[in-house]
Formats: C-alpha cells, structure tokens, sequence
C-alpha cells in the first residue's frame, strides 16, 4: 500500500513543480513530510542550490495552540523559523510548493508560521 501511496505523491509533486519554479526574484518553498517531522527549504531553482532550510529534527517542544497536536505546533514553529532565516538572508517573497501533500495539518500550519514569520506567497 506504502508504494501505491509515494508513487501517487510523487507524480502529484511532478505535476505541482511544473507550474512552481523558484528563481532568484521568487524562490520556491518546498515542503517534505515524514512520519515523524516536517522540512522546508528554500531552493532557488535556477542556480539548483538551496538558500534557507529548516526542520524539526533539532527543534524539541514548540508551544502548542488551544486543541493543537504536538506535529502540528512543531510544523508551525519550523515555519516560523524557515521565515526567520529567510529574513535574514533577504528574502521574503517565495512560492510554495506543497511537494504533493494536500493542503491540510502539518502542510498548512508550515506555510501559516511561514507567513507569520513575513514570508510572502
């Protein structure tokens, strides 16, 4: 069932990326999710290099919202934390790239904390 289910993310993500393309004035946000955490990278496709990165390998407890799950406030804070280096690094303008996920839970909370944290997109 697992292989049915990457196969059908992966065609999903090669049909969003190729309406997304990050370039040095807009960068792509792109987002992998695992069982246990949540990534994000900021990726300028042009020069094929990645610019900002965060995850919520290191990241330890995130405060959690009213009725909110623990993944959920962690992908919130890598969000967060993803705009925060971006800030830093000059950016603010991205383009998101769900990497096939649906936009919902842990996808949704990343790009809601990216946008707290200045992104635009």
């Amino acid at each position: 069932m697992s292989d049915m289910r990457s196969e059908g993310r992966r065609r999903r993500h090669e049909r969003v990326r190729r309406r997304v393309i990050g370039s040095a004035a807009r960068a792509r946000l792109a987002v992998f999710r695992s069982q246990l955490h949540i990534y994000a990278q900021i990726v300028d496709d042009a020069e094929r290099r990645t610019l900002v990165s965060a995850s919520s390998l290191k990241l330890g407890e995130a405060a959690r919202g009213e009725g909110e799950t623990r993944s959920i406030a962690q992908a919130r804070a890598v969000g967060q934390l993803l705009a925060q280096r971006a800030k830093e690094k000059g950016i603010d303008k991205v383009v998101f790239d769900r990497g096939g996920y649906r936009y919902h839970g842990r996808v949704a909370a990343l790009a809601e904390g990216a946008r707290k944290g200045g992104l635009q997109f």
